[in-house]
């Protein structure tokens, strides 16, 4: 694990102040991604790529046969002290780039946006759901999204916590939550607290 992980960091854009958080966040990632069983050759759509985090993981999964394709609804300047289009740009610069295709500026409800059914093996939403203005933009994106690809891979942070030092980040994230629903806009990481213990959590499409 441990070789695989400083690996795919040597492929990101990380300073040096996050590096260890980096290696932290990364290291939930291979899990994360192995745990859905994605094959090498496999063909994947992520949506909500953001910084990349979870695109080098798949890269490395899919190998050089396959592919991931990450879309971000974001600007390529939005982010920081990295942005999102300086991120892209260092993976598809890395041994990784050849087999990863980044698009930002994209609204995957928008009428422009589609692909033909089964284009891919995979579709991904890995950490990006409390992005989202609400859970009727999620079930929005599922049933647009569920003919094109095989299996829908979903992964959010819980609410759940199992030590105090946790507290106060989940008080920080429920608090944020809270004043976002009430902007018409925003671009807050934190928009809609999806949590496993809601009742329309689980979504049948």
């Amino acid at each position: 694990m441990k070789d695989i992980v400083e690996n795919i960091l040597d492929y990101m854009a990380t300073d040096g102040i996050a590096y260890d958080i980096q290696k932290v966040q990364t290291a939930h990632r291979i899990k994360l991604v192995d745990s859905w069983g994605i094959k090498p050759g496999s063909r994947v759509l992520e949506i909500g790529c953001g910084q990349g985090d979870t695109t080098a993981v798949l890269a490395h999964f899919v190998g050089e046969d396959g592919m991931v394709h990450g879309v971000d609804i974001a600007s390529p300047t939005y982010g920081s002290p990295i942005t999102l289009g300086e991120s892209a740009e260092k993976l598809k610069q890395s041994k990784l780039g050849s087999r990863i295709k980044i698009d930002f500026n994209i609204d995957i409800l928008s009428q422009n946006v589609d692909f033909p059914t089964n284009t891919f093996d995979y579709i991904v939403f890995s950490h990006c759901s409390w992005y989202l203005s609400s859970r009727d933009e999620l079930l929005s994106i599922m049933k647009k999204v569920k003919s094109w690809g095989k299996t829908l891979c979903l992964a959010e942070w819980s609410t759940d916590i199992s030590s105090i030092e946790q507290y106060p980040h989940l008080l920080a994230i429920i608090i944020q939550a809270h004043y976002e629903v009430f902007k018409e806009e925003s671009e807050s990481n934190v928009r809609t607290l999806f949590t496993p213990q809601d009742s329309g959590y689980q979504v049948s499409c």
